[in-house]
């Protein structure tokens, strides 16, 4: 089975880009436009516990923060990797990722290249879609 990555962005077009690239890379990847609705997703029966997050700092309703300790809170997702996603590249801001559960944080504009390297530093490679 792929890899599984949550994008949470209320961005529709940054979305729209690391959806289509981390698609050709062969991850299975789905997006939302802010966290209350990704956490209705993830509690929900067709949800799935993510292997990683990218997750937008600046979200209307709840900010990323919130939803990286939200999950950090529940037992299925001890495993999965966050990452965060941001405008604002001050050390707090850092720091807050990092405390709310965090294991590394790229700064917007960003280019899909490193995304994808990131990416693939915490899940590794994925596996050819056929032998």
């Amino acid at each position: 089975m792929s890899k599984f990555v949550m994008v949470i962005d209320d961005s529709n077009t940054v979305r729209k880009i690391i959806e289509t690239c981390l698609g050709r890379e062969g991850f299975d990847v789905c997006g939302f436009p802010d966290g209350v609705e990704a956490m209705r997703w993830l509690t929900s029966a067709e949800g799935r516990v993510p292997d990683l997050v990218l997750l937008d700092i600046g979200l209307p309703k709840m900010d990323g923060y919130e939803v990286a300790r939200r999950l950090k809170t529940k037992p299925q997702f001890a495993n999965t990797v966050i990452i965060m996603l941001s405008r604002r590249d001050g050390v707090i801001d850092r720091l807050k990722g990092r405390l709310a559960g965090a294991k590394d944080y790229l700064t917007k504009p960003f280019r899909t290249q490193d995304i994808i390297a990131v990416i693939h530093s915490y899940l590794g490679a994925p596996a050819p879609s056929a032998n």
